[in-house]
């Protein structure tokens, strides 16, 4: 099958390189590719950015546009003193005003080293996501006790955290085709009063 136009942009948020949080955003993004989309990933230790007010780096541009153009949006922070990750906030301020996030479909996921996994840091996301107007999809996952999670190569050690980081990919998939399609098609009906082409990004799952 064809892939569409539009990529599902995934970024993980640690700045660390070769994290646990790319790990399990791995596990996703692999889930992600096999279906009729490409997936482009930006890794937070890859990334060259500065604070907002202060002159753009080349990365914020590049972050940017890939957002605005993506079809759907994966988040994955490491969980920092209850918080998500300064980088991730980081990345978020970077989309601009109004948010490069707005009105995307958006997936959230958080690693933490505690046995309670990552509740705060994704609690925290999604607020700032739905602030700035993401459609941020209900089914956020979160990866506890994550230094024991994935083996050498970056594998899921346990196939419960496997399923559930390819069940977040397969919620996504869904939210897509289920609630943001089905929305994209009545909107332009109502404007135009005719049945539009699907959109570019309106594909079987």
């Amino acid at each position: 099958m064809e892939k569409p136009r539009k990529p599902i942009v995934a970024i993980s948020g640690s700045a660390q390189a070769k994290s646990y949080t790319s790990r399990a955003l791995a596990v996703v993004t692999r889930q992600l590719s096999r279906s009729a989309f490409e997936v482009v990933t930006f890794e937070g230790a890859e990334l060259h950015l500065d604070f907002p007010g202060r002159p753009e780096t080349p990365d914020a541009v590049r972050l940017r546009n890939a957002i605005r153009e993506a079809a759907a949006v994966v988040l994955a922070t490491p969980e920092y003193h209850g918080g998500m990750s300064a980088l991730m906030k980081l990345c978020i301020e970077t989309l601009g005003f109004p948010s490069a996030l707005s009105g995307k479909p958006t997936a959230l996921l958080g690693v933490a080293s505690g046995r309670i996994g990552a509740v705060k840091s994704i609690e925290q996301l999604r607020t700032v996501c739905s602030h700035v107007g993401a459609l941020v999809v209900p089914n956020a996952i979160s990866v506890a006790n994550v230094q024991r999670a994935f083996d050498a190569s970056g594998r899921p050690t346990d196939p419960a955290i496997e399923a559930s980081l390819e069940g977040l990919a397969a919620s996504l998939l869904a939210f897509m085709r289920d609630y943001v399609c089905p929305k994209y098609v009545l909107e332009e009906t109502v404007r135009s009063g005719q049945v539009p082409e699907a959109a570019p990004w309106a594909v079987t799952v």
